[in-house]
């Protein structure tokens, strides 16, 4: 079973980054904060966890108001780095763990967390900035990532008592996936700090210290916290600190602090944080009821003849073919998928039975495999084929053999006028 064997606690401001990319780690403004990092760095080497699950919030990089989320789960392979303006910086792109992902968003979907789930996109400062601090990336990063995007930028934002009841159920979440890894809880982001209007450049370090003091020996009592409150006492920006109770809220009650330190060097305050995990066990098997738990609003669908539930798993298989079917709204995409199909399917890079499953006009064989209906509906517009001939394939039926089985013997399609 996956095991939490700790969690740690970093800001994320981007002078991190600068400092690792510039060779500064050893001057005077910003040795403080990287010999807080030496006793992190040395328990990661020691305890080498195969995935860390990294709480960060991005900075308007990837994730834009036009779809905003509270809770969004990365389920991809790999994260590549952002370009946040002045161009990527010279780090390798992260492995994920996409198996635990699609678990962990399974669970916390049962547990009525309504998450979001992301692919396809870089990751800023949030989680670069102090990884490449913290472990060795030149030759590869030595661990997989798991990433949540709070989105704290846009109120309404999720209240400090629901993000520690996150964390709580991500701790069902991580250790009720059967596969033996260890696992350690990144939390990043604060502490006080306030980087826009008259009160920019806010801090409280007397307020950093009480909430740190708090987070490790009474995190329940940061939940009473208003999110006005938080900004009050750490700045507008600083409130982020609430995401770091999902990581203490995923760890157990009881907790061993082996190191913490503070450093104020210029905008943020820069808090270092490590617990070590003191989880125990119980006399019954309450993972496997988790599991169940997981399943339940699914049990049964597969006696369901025909039926293919667009899940996680699935949409994780059919994800380049889905991918490929999206452009379909792309008019210079459909000009050239009508043309020139094969040219298309090798930029795309799609496999052999993919592109086979396309070209033969497969439509059961394409839904067998992972694509979901709604993009086959715009092959077919695309290609002159209504969503009744797709029906009929689909039984097995003629285009009039299925018509006979409906009230009304109409053909209609997403295509407009043309």
């Amino acid at each position: 079973m996956a095991r939490i064997i700790g969690g740690l606690a970093v800001s994320h401001t981007p002078t991190i980054g600068y400092a690792v990319d510039h060779d500064k780690q050893s001057e005077a403004a910003w040795a403080p904060i990287f010999a807080s990092f030496e006793p992190i760095k040395a328990w990661l080497a020691e305890k080498q966890p195969d995935v860390l699950f990294y709480i960060f919030n991005d900075h308007v990089t990837s994730f834009f108001f036009d779809h905003y989320s509270a809770f969004a789960l990365g389920v991809d392979d790999q994260y590549d780095v952002a370009d946040e303006g002045g161009g990527k910086r010279d780090l390798p792109a992260i492995g994920g763990h996409a198996a635990l992902s699609r678990h962990i968003g399974q669970s916390l979907m049962a547990d009525e967390f309504d998450m979001a789930f992301f692919r396809d996109k870089p990751i800023d400062h949030g989680l670069f900035s102090p990884m490449s601090a913290l472990m060795p990336f030149k030759d590869g990063w030595p661990v997989q990532v798991v990433p949540l995007q709070v989105g704290v930028l846009q109120f309404p934002i999720p209240s400090a008592k629901r993000c520690y009841k996150l964390g709580q159920a991500l701790r069902r979440a991580i250790e009720s996936y059967p596969e033996d890894l260890k696992v350690a809880i990144v939390a990043t982001g604060g502490v006080s700090h306030q980087v826009h209007g008259e009160r920019c450049g806010f801090n409280n370090p007397e307020w950093d210290a009480q909430f740190l003091d708090l987070f490790v020996n009474d995190p329940e009592r940061l939940t009473d916290i208003t999110l006005a409150e938080y900004a009050t006492l750490g700045g507008m920006e600083g409130s982020e600190v609430i995401t770091w109770l999902i990581m203490r809220g995923a760890l157990s009650a009881n907790v061993v602090k082996l190191h913490q330190d503070y450093y104020l060097p210029s905008m943020t305050g820069i808090a270092t944080l490590l617990l070590e995990n003191q989880a125990r066990e119980v006399p019954v098997d309450v993972l496997q009821r988790h599991r169940d738990h997981i399943g339940y609003q699914l049990a049964g669908i597969e006696k369901l003849p025909g039926t293919y539930p667009f899940d996680l798993e699935r949409s994780h298989k059919g994800y380049r073919l889905n991918r490929f079917l999206h452009r379909l709204i792309e008019p210079g995409w459909r000009q050239r998928f009508l043309e020139t199909p094969e040219v298309l399917f090798e930029e795309h890079q799609l496999t052999d039975e993919e592109r086979r499953l396309v070209s033969e006009r497969d439509w059961q064989g394409l839904i067998r495999y992972g694509a979901i209906f709604f993009l086959l509906e715009k092959l077919g517009a695309v290609v002159g084929v209504s969503n009744l001939h797709i029906y009929s394939a689909m039984k097995g039926l003629s285009l009039e053999a299925f018509q006979q089985t409906r009230n009304q013997q109409v053909t209609y399609s997403v295509a407009g006028k043309r």
